[in-house]
């Protein structure tokens, strides 16, 4: 399965206009629950593995490998990171976090 990038089409447009492929992207099965948990810190494979429910390790490494082709995460010596890039988009989520509080709240 190809990483999804801009200006190539991905589901849902034909034009990979660049918020549709990164809601492609995002929308894939574990890719936010990684970025998630690196949020606050680097993780070893394991210990990612471990933070995301023992997903296997295939599907792990294919999702590492889209994070890190689309610049999000980077392998270090402390073990996987988010990118400058992908902190950014994490703060930028920040605000749709708190969003979804309320939403729960207002469901309750």
């Amino acid at each position: 399965m190809a990483t999804p990038q801009p200006n190539v089409p991905v589901r849902g447009s034909s034009s990979g206009v660049a918020v549709m492929a990164l809601f492609d992207l995002l929308g894939r099965k574990w890719n936010m629950r990684i970025l998630w948990e690196l949020r606050r810190e680097s993780l070893s494979f394991r210990a990612l593995q471990s933070h995301c429910d023992g997903m296997s390790p295939s599907v792990l490494n294919s999702r590492i490998k889209q994070l890190n082709e689309s610049k999000l995460l980077i392998s270090t010596e402390n073990g996987y990171t988010l990118t400058p890039l992908g902190a950014s988009l994490m703060s930028t989520l920040d605000p749709l976090r708190e969003w979804s509080n309320t939403w729960e709240e207002a469901l309750l």
